[in-house]
């Protein structure tokens, strides 16, 4: 029996978030959520229970209001890196949830990277 697309991505974010909670560390967790229309990511201290720095594009002054795509995706990176930096954070891991780590998710990594932040 076919399995829905929402099951399956469900499926996928549980098997992540498992395999990455053996891994940890005691690193925050670099989680990216992406929808039709917006891309958002938290650096979240699991340890506290809490956001220790966040960017999305629903930001303004990121200048990519409203829009999903790999250039939009590169600017909220390149700002959490930004962030992550004055919130004392060098290195962190990356939590893709049930998305694909392909075209934007990839970007917002890539530029995170190279932004500073060790993922």
């Amino acid at each position: 029996m076919a399995s829905s697309k929402r099951t399956l991505f469900l499926k996928r974010r549980l098997r992540v978030r498992n395999k990455l909670r053996k891994v940890n560390a005691g690193r925050p967790r670099l989680s990216v959520h992406r929808s039709n229309k917006n891309i958002s990511v938290q650096l979240i201290d699991d340890v506290r229970g809490v956001t220790l720095a966040s960017a999305s594009t629903l930001e303004k002054d990121l200048g990519v209001v409203g829009k999903n795509n790999v250039e939009a995706a590169t600017k909220v990176g390149a700002a959490i890196a930004e962030r992550a930096k004055k919130a004392g954070v060098e290195e962190a891991y990356f939590d893709r949830g049930g998305f694909l780590f392909h075209g934007k998710v990839k970007a917002l990594a890539d530029a995170a990277r190279e932004g500073g932040l060790k993922i």
